[in-house]
Parts: structure tokens; C-alpha cells; sequence
């Protein structure tokens, strides 16, 4: 049986949406601060200065708020980098674009970071599919390479998928650093992501 004020088909009010963005900011907040496991449903409430009755009201599980949390933070993300690569005006520039998008986000939102290295633990049972092998995570960002290499601007030979998945490793790598060490340079390190892919991808002049 569904429970939680998301089950009916009402329309939110604007009180509604209001409480639930406050739970939603409150849970990315807390899961940065104490990982998936310590978020609980009565953590939430408190911070948010509410029951946990009240809680339930809008989400009728931590998996469901939780999922919540997650999937705002990923509408963050794709749509600041899509917005950066809807404005690049070449194939290469949308690859440039969806790297330092990606890595400007993270720079800019650490707690959101936390909440996507969070999701892809299996050992949380949050039915989030998000995987670093995933489809998802590679797909969009070959495909921009596969546009550059029709425009013949990368090298013919060029695998996709493969570079792809190695630029999804390299951003990993470098965010992963930068929640190791605050003072560590994203935008450094965004640079010389690009660089390396411009010296290994593009096609010689």
C-alpha cells in the first residue's frame, strides 16, 4: 500500500512545494554531512524543524525522500551542463563543454557531489541504478563524441565509447580528489581533463 502525501493525485499547493524543496535542500545537507546511513526520516524532521509525522505527510519513506534528493540533484546537474552545451557553437566545443560543465558543477555544489558518490554505493538500498558503467553515465558523452568525429574534427579511429568512459574515470578521479582536499583546483583540473583529450582525440592539422 503507498503511503505519503506523493501517492495522491491533488496538485501541490504552493505551501506544499515550498515544504517539500526545505525537505529536499535539508536531506542533500544532511546526506553530505553523514552519508545515506545516517540520514534518517527523524534526522530530516529535525532539521527541518517539523514531526516526522509531518515528513511522511510529503514522502512515506527515507528511500522515497532520499530519491527525491537525488533526482533534484541530477536535474541540477544535466541542466547546467546542458545549457553549456546547447551555447558551444562546434562538436568539439559541446565535448569541452559537458567536461568543464560537469566539473564546474561539482566546484560549485560539494554537497551535491556527495549525494551522487553516496547513490553509487550498492551497499545503500536506495533504488538508485546510477552505476560508473552504467549507460546512463557514458551514453551522452559519446555521443557527443561520436558528432565530433562526424564533423571530422576527431580522429576517424577514434573509439567513443571507450573515450568516453576513460573522461567519465578522469572526472571522477579529480572530484573524488577535491572531497579528499577542499584546497585541491577544479578548474586546473578541468583544464588539463580537456587537454589531455585534445591531445589524444583530436585530428592532426
Amino acid at each position: 500500500m503507498t503511503t505519503g502525501r506523493q501517492a495522491t493525485a491533488r496538485p501541490l499547493t504552493f505551501t506544499e512545494q515550498a515544504r517539500r524543496a526545505q525537505l529536499i535542500e535539508v536531506t542533500i545537507q544532511l546526506i553530505a554531512t553523514h552519508g545515506y546511513a545516517g540520514c534518517s526520516l527523524q534526522r530530516i524532521a529535525e532539521a527541518a524543524g517539523i514531526t516526522k509525522a509531518a515528513v511522511i505527510y510529503h514522502y512515506a519513506n527515507k528511500r522515497a525522500v532520499i530519491r527525491a534528493a537525488y533526482d533534484t540533484v541530477i536535474a541540477g546537474l544535466t541542466g547546467h551542463v546542458g545549457a553549456l552545451i546547447a551555447r558551444a557553437d562546434t562538436p568539439t566545443g559541446q565535448v569541452d563543454a559537458y567536461v568543464r560543465g560537469l566539473i564546474g558543477y561539482m566546484d560549485a555544489h560539494p554537497d551535491h557531489v556527495r549525494v551522487i558518490v553516496e547513490a553509487l554505493d550498492d551497499d545503500h538500498d536506495t533504488g538508485i541504478a546510477d552505476r560508473p558503467g552504467s549507460p546512463e553515465r557514458w551514453r551522452p558523452l559519446a555521443d557527443l563524441v561520436e558528432a565530433a568525429k562526424a564533423a571530422g574534427a576527431y580522429r576517424a579511429t577514434l573509439d567513443a565509447r571507450t573515450t568516453a568512459i576513460m573522461l567519465g574515470g578522469a572526472i571522477d578521479a579529480v572530484v573524488a580528489e577535491f572531497l579528499t582536499d577542499r584546497s585541491y583546483d577544479l578548474g586546473a583540473a578541468a583544464d588539463a581533463v580537456v587537454d589531455m583529450l585534445h591531445r589524444t582525440a583530436l585530428r592532426p592539422a
